[in-house]
């Protein structure tokens, strides 16, 4: 792709972001596509993002699970950032009606890091070292792209559909829990929706994280001491509207909730 045309979907995307309004899929458009013309988007999109204040406080994996790359029809991982003004508090409002297009919520394991992890060569027991402690996590995914028809290109460019995210606790230490056997119950409205375990995420959410690592490590990004990692979801996604109370445990580690609004 040109540099023209890159410029040209980040301000679509930038815009839709924004005006919470979306867009057809950039694949419908450009044919030639790249994975890389998408991550260059990506990247050029935060750009704009911390032009206007945002500071990135971690990354998140995208399409980690069996049931979510069925449900979207994606079948690797992706990845993309966070910033500040995407966190919001373990069981405070989150305000969908005014920040999003067309939220769903999935439960996660995060990971905030207490040293740097720079790729290639990471493997689960780096992680694990790097890491300072895990926690349960919801991230409220959203997507720029109409009616969520995405391909992986169409997800890459728009920041890995992300959207929001809320971390509870109390956690623990990343060897003082079984991050594949751990089970996560996830309930809405006071009933139970799905359940998951952290093998969900490619055998492990650690293995996740060792991917991102090395994965962005092609791309010259280290992983942070200090950031947040969200490492992927261990259920479906549920689409959630304003009203809807979410709450889910994950054995070893605690609890999240959120009340959207």
């Amino acid at each position: 792709m040109t540099p023209d045309a890159i410029t040209r979907y980040v301000d679509e995307l930038f815009t839709a972001l924004r005006e919470r309004h979306t867009v057809a899929p950039l694949t419908e458009r450009e044919k030639e596509i790249t994975i890389e013309d998408a991550y260059h988007i990506s990247r050029a999109l935060l750009a704009r993002r911390e032009a206007e204040g945002e500071r990135v406080i971690g990354k998140k994996i995208g399409v980690t699970s069996k049931a979510v790359q069925r449900m979207l029809g994606v079948h690797q991982p992706d990845f993309g950032y966070l910033t500040d003004r995407m966190q919001y508090p373990d069981g405070g409002e989150l305000p969908i009606s005014t920040l999003m297009i067309q939220p769903r919520a999935e439960g996660e394991i995060a990971f905030l890091l207490k040293r740097d992890l720079v790729g290639p060569g990471v493997g689960i027991d780096e992680v694990l070292d790097a890491t300072e402690r895990v926690f349960p996590c919801f991230e409220i995914v959203d997507s720029r792209i109409r009616d969520w028809k995405i391909t992986l290109l169409d997800t890459i460019a728009d920041n890995a559909s992300s959207g929001l995210f809320v971390i509870g606790g109390p956690g623990a230490g990343p060897r003082d829990v079984d991050l594949v056997t751990c089970g996560m119950v996830v309930e809405k409205n006071g009933e139970i929706i799905s359940t998951g375990a952290g093998a969900a995420a490619l055998g492990s959410p650690a293995f996740c994280v060792a991917w991102l690592a090395n994965t962005l490590g092609g791309f010259g990004i280290p992983l942070l001491a200090g950031e947040v990692v969200l490492s992927g979801s261990l259920v479906p996604l549920e689409p959630v509207v304003p009203g809807d109370q979410m709450h889910l445990k994950v054995g070893g580690l605690g609890t999240a909730s959120v009340h959207f609004v």
